[in-house]
């Protein structure tokens, strides 16, 4: 008899570990999975109709109200010297006057013909809402870059394999400063942007190979 009472308790201990484990790992999978879902969400609205894949930011109120311009463009194409036919430079960028309520502006590049998108060229944030401009090769003082397509910190010159490609330059006003480290990573510059945006305006140029 105190065999079997002693016996039944540890079958209860055990039922009630295998309980618990089962529990915590049930929580454990929800978690990879709440994880995976976010992921494929943001990655879902940065490419097609997201930040830079579409008519829209992910913000849905902000307007296409800002004037973007650059000398680099001849004919609709990117000039020579911007592109990996030339030095590679970053190239000039202009734009109109900050709407009110603007804190910093943001530019991205990205490849509007790639066959795998996003794919991003160069990413520029925190630039003053003072400044209007990029100069070719140049940042403005407090500007951070944030890691493109290829991993790498700064411009990456077009350079499209087998057919000409359109590349389009979008300039975002911002109601906050993002604050993040030169180099952070392109999906987390790429959502703070998206989220902090109020207004843009975009150029859209050609590049052959």
């Amino acid at each position: 008899m105190q065999r079997t009472a002693v016996a039944r308790r540890a079958e209860g201990r055990a039922g009630v570990g295998r309980r618990q484990r089962g529990a915590v790992g049930r929580g454990r999978a929800a978690g990879r999975l709440a994880r995976a879902a976010a992921v494929v969400g943001a990655l879902s609205l940065l490419s097609g109709c997201g930040l830079i894949g579409g008519p829209q930011t992910l913000r849905g109120d902000a307007p296409d109200t800002i004037t973007v311009t650059s000398p680099m463009v001849e004919q609709g194409a990117i000039a020579p010297q911007y592109t990996c036919h030339g030095a590679g430079k970053s190239p000039p960028i202009l734009w109109s006057v900050m709407p009110s309520g603007t804190k910093s502006v943001a530019l991205v590049v990205d490849d509007a013909s790639a066959p795998i998108t996003p794919r991003a060229y160069w990413i520029v944030f925190d630039i003053s809402p003072d400044t209007v401009d990029l100069q070719a090769g140049a940042l403005p003082t407090g500007a951070r870059q944030a890691r493109n397509s290829t991993g790498k910190v700064g411009y990456d010159p077009p350079c499209p394999a087998a057919s000409r490609h359109q590349y389009r330059f979008t300039i975002y006003a911002l109601d906050a400063v993002l604050h993040q480290p030169n180099g952070t990573r392109l999906k987390e510059a790429w959502t703070a942007i998206a989220r902090d945006a109020l207004a843009r305006g975009r150029l859209t140029a050609t590049a052959e190979p």
